[in-house]
């Protein structure tokens, strides 16, 4: 328990809930962070990620609901009534009277009637765009939180002596204990965003790939605590930076195309196509292949006291694991080139992965 870094005011037993648990004394010669506090590992770090699920509960619903949902409504309400006028423009150009007074004058068939510029929207309509709305909602609060992690997670990067271009380095000096507080407060806030994931795909409707999903995260959320647990931290964090820079651009792209912004829909989705093939296949295997020959250059120790953890048992089921999900974003990556098909051949993107419900 953090008292000595606790507020006074704060009750004892709910420190661990506000502060990180376990401090230590740091390293003698730290190759990384060295002006940090330094920590240990333990269950009370539990505590926060559960204040981190609690706290993304509320700023989630807060986001869609006073920002996200809003916004989303009154463009697409704003870009309907404009291109009905549009077209109600062009009739009366063209003459067309009878279609002229059927726009202005009676009643649409469902029950509204139209304003005297032909912008009433209808209730198949309105059915539509509160479909997008919230689907533009829900994509929103990705692209909050990557916004302000993708930036820690580099951070985190750059501050350790760690290449993603050669990952074999995440490996030499195990056990790397303790951690640097900068590095156990975002371990703890990524294990808190895919559990908190996991409650939200359960507790929406189902969509395709429902149970794909569930899959990638359940292994995700499983590699962050064994490797947070097991001192694999350094390779976490390079894995971490690498899944992360995916998940900002496919949401964003799908914002796009919730409020009819096909054009940048488009890019922005090829971008995320290039960017996916890069992360999470190339850079990811290569981080998959160091974690192979890792086997052959880490001392195979159990000693829970000196924090070694490297057993044959604990190392193949990371590495299982790692292999499992490459084999899952395989699969997504079909699905992203079919995706990728509909946009050259001009059909627009639409994600097949994950947008019906199933």
């Amino acid at each position: 328990m953090n008292t000595d870094q606790a507020p006074a005011w704060l009750p004892s037993h709910v420190v661990p809930f506000f502060t990180l648990s376990y401090p230590t004394s740091p390293p003698a010669q730290p190759d990384s962070f060295p002006n940090s506090n330094y920590y240990g590992t333990g269950p009370l770090d539990f505590c926060v990620i559960i204040t981190a699920i609690a706290l993304m509960a509320v700023l989630r619903d807060a986001t869609r609901i006073y920002v996200m949902e809003p916004f989303a409504r009154w463009k697409l309400a704003r870009d309907l009534r404009l291109s009905k006028q549009k077209k109600t423009a062009l009739a009366n150009r063209n003459g067309d009277a009878k279609a002229n007074g059927a726009a202005n004058g009676h009643a649409n068939g469902n029950g509204h009637a139209p304003h005297a510029n032909g912008s009433a929207i209808s209730t198949k309509e309105a059915k539509k765009m509160k479909r997008s709305v919230i689907r533009f909602a829900e994509q929103g609060w990705s692209v909050v939180y990557y916004t302000g992690m993708i930036p820690f997670g580099l951070y985190i990067h750059r501050q350790l002596p760690t290449h993603a271009l050669n990952p074999i380095n995440v490996w030499p000096g195990y056990p790397h204990i303790p951690l640097a507080g900068p590095i156990k407060f975002y371990y703890m806030v990524q294990t808190a965003f895919y559990l908190h994931q996991i409650l939200i795909i359960n507790a929406e409707a189902r969509r395709k790939d429902h149970w794909q999903m569930m899959t990638h995260h359940v292994i995700t959320v499983v590699l962050m605590i064994g490797s947070y647990f097991y001192n694999y931290t350094r390779v976490g964090c390079l894995i971490m930076v690498l899944m992360d820079w995916c998940d900002i651009i496919f949401p964003l792209a799908k914002m796009f195309r919730y409020l009819g912004m096909s054009t940048i829909c488009d890019a922005t989705f090829v971008l995320f196509l290039v960017s996916w093939l890069i992360t999470r296949h190339a850079l990811f295997l290569l981080t998959i292949k160091a974690t192979w020959e890792a086997w052959y250059t880490v001392p195979r120790i159990w000693d829970p006291s000196r924090g070694h953890f490297m057993t044959k048992e604990i190392y193949f089921g990371f590495f299982a694991m790692l292999v499992v999900l490459q084999i899952i974003q395989l699969v997504w990556f079909w699905m992203i080139c079919r995706v990728a098909y509909r946009v050259v051949t001009g059909q627009g993107a639409q994600d097949t992965r994950s947008d019906d419900e199933g």
